[in-house]
Order: structure tokens, then sequence, then C-alpha cells
């Protein structure tokens, strides 16, 4: 931050907005900002007139990080160049909380600014706690305003699975509802309150083009091989025991995963991934693979069959989920428990 010489730039309605070709959405954005802080209607324009004062959105290859800004302020106007157009809209974010205080004087000043991260992220867990489409949106406002770029979004846990599966619909039948939640952590009492809720796969797609219009990206979560009893309770085939299973009460880890003997498994994995890379463009698709006890695995006839060299059994899942994941050119991420079961070289 340099301070300059000279007077201040006064903000009121004879200012314009200028904004060059791509850029007009982030025009919008700083025009609805400056509206709800200040009370200022500006207009926007494609075309400079002599003697207008503007508030001027432009990229430039002078800009060296992507996602870098330089925001100048003169008394005739002020100018935010950006790397592209999510450096403009960065520049953009610094303008609008430098008003927060409701002033219309901006002091003459040039800010170079870029992100020390090229991952900036938050979590949001909707499995164990259901958050509808317009909490979601407003996360994603305050994720944009915290020049964020990037929302893990978790969608399915031992307590609820929440995305819609065409293939496979009792997940959002039955695995999208619980009957009762335990009260405070872990405790032996339970409210019996029903919980559920899901997202279809048209309000998932409206989220994500919510997201990228604020260049952020939303990477998806779907939890393998543990916490999966939500989709147990659906498919209880896909256990070692067969169930009956519950979908989650109480936090924590369940022993019942899903069978990595079993062969329907991973058509099951394989349809569920292909609808969610489908409706998240996301190179990096999230799959979990935290906290995955192996109790059932050593009690399974199916899963003590596969001969695996010394590789371990969450292992030899792992792999094949990234090896899918990685034919269709998307990129695996995990926690890092998968480190202590053979991950993939290039395990992120």
């Amino acid at each position: 931050i340099e301070l300059q010489k000279g007077e201040p730039f006064v903000l009121n309605e004879n200012v314009n907005i200028f904004a060059v070709d791509g850029l007009q959405r982030e025009a919008e954005y700083l025009q609805s900002y400056l509206k709800d802080v200040l009370g200022l209607s500006l207009n926007i324009s494609q075309k400079r007139e002599e003697k207008e004062v503007y508030i001027e959105l432009a990229i430039s290859s002078k800009v060296a990080e992507r996602e870098g800004y330089i925001l100048t302020v003169q008394k005739k106007g002020a100018t935010i160049v950006g790397g592209s157009a999510a450096g403009v809209f960065y520049g953009i974010q610094t303008l609008r909380k430098s008003l927060a205080d409701q002033s219309l004087s901006l002091p003459a000043v040039t800010i170079t600014d870029s992100p020390r991260f090229g991952w900036r992220g938050m979590h949001l867990d909707c499995s164990r706690h259901f958050f509808s489409t317009d909490f979601v949106k407003k996360f994603i406002d305050l994720l944009a305003l915290h020049n964020m770029n990037t929302f893990h979004w978790h969608l399915s846990d031992d307590q609820g699975w929440r995305i819609e599966i065409k293939k496979w619909p009792r997940l959002i039948e039955v695995g999208s509802r619980r009957s009762g939640t335990i009260l405070g952590t872990n405790s032996d009492l339970d409210d019996m309150i029903p919980v559920s809720g899901y997202y279809t796969q048209e309000e998932a797609r409206d989220i994500v083009k919510y997201a990228a219009e604020r260049h952020i990206t939303v990477v998806p979560e779907i939890d393998m091989p543990g916490h999966m009893l939500a989709a147990l309770a659906s498919y209880p085939e896909l256990g070692c025991t067969g169930g009956p299973y519950l979908v989650g009460h109480y936090w924590g880890v369940y022993k019942d995963v899903l069978c990595v003997g079993n062969s329907k498994v991973y058509q099951f994995v394989e349809d569920v991934l292909t609808e969610i890379m489908d409706v998240f463009p996301s190179e990096v698709i999230h799959i979990g693979g935290d906290e995955t006890p192996t109790e059932k695995w050593e009690q399974c006839a199916k899963c003590q069959a596969l001969n695996l060299g010394g590789i371990t059994l969450q292992g030899y899942f792992t792999q094949k989920v990234f090896d899918f994941l990685t034919a269709h050119h998307r990129r695996a991420l995990g926690w890092d428990e998968i480190l202590e079961n053979h991950a993939p070289k290039d395990a992120m």
C-alpha cells in the first residue's frame, strides 16, 4: 500500500463504472456493492466520454499474478487492473471493504496485491447439519468477501446423504433422513427429532454456477470407504454384514464401512462419482478416506479373500478410486489418513 500525493477521490452519483468486454459481470457486482454500502446508483459504461469520472476495470498482462490486481485511486477516478477477471474481482472486494464505514471519500493510493496461496478454501458440512440452498449461497458470498476461491462442500457422511444420485435413488429416499440426533457430544440423550434434506442435481448445478460467477470452485466431498453409514442404510448389501443399518444419530466413527471385497461396491462408487463429475466441473474431487475402522473387514470372508501382496485393504480401495478419477481427467483429494494406507504417489 503506497499513499500518493493529491486530493482524495470522492464518490457520488456522477461517477460511472467503465468496464471492457469480459468484465461486465464484475462491473455489475461493483455496482451492486456500491448500492448496498453507500446507496449510490452508478451507471456502467463500455464507452469512455470526456470529462466523465470513472471507476475503471481492466485486465493487463503487466499484472504478473493471475489473481493479482493493482488498485489506483486519484482525484480524477479509480482503476482496478487485474491479471484476470478474478484479479479484478478481488480488487473490487478491497474497494468494497474500504467503503465499509460508508465514507464517500477515498485517499489517493496505489494498492498492489496478490494472493499468498493458490488454494484458499472453506469447508461446510451439510451432511451432519443440512443447510438450505439460500444459506449455501450466503456462505459463498462470505467466501467471496474474504477472497477465497474454493468451497469444499461435504455432501455425505454417516449422519446423512445430501446429493441426488439418479442411479441409486434410495440414497436420498433413505439416506437423507435420520430419525433423531444425540444431544451434546455423544451423550445418552437422543432428541428423536427427524432430520432430512438433500440437494437435487439441478440445485447443485445452480450453486456451482453461483460460485463460479464469484470465481469460486466447488469441490464436492463423498467420503469413502468409511463414513458411509447413510449409504449402507440405503443399500445394506454394500456392507460386510448386510445390515440392517441405521443412518447415524451420534458423532464420531462407526465400524460399519463399505465392503472392499464386494465387486458391487466398486460399481456403486463409480456410478456415484460419474454423476458427481457430471454436476461438478472441479478438477479435484474429494473422496474422504478418513477414520475407516478395519474390524468388519477382518471378519469378512470377501475382504479376506483378496490377495493384495502386502497392500492394505484401504490402500487397495483408494488406488482403485484414484485410477477411476484419473481416467476421467480428474484429481482425487483425501484426508491425511490416506497417507497411512499405501497412498497413490499423486495423492493430494
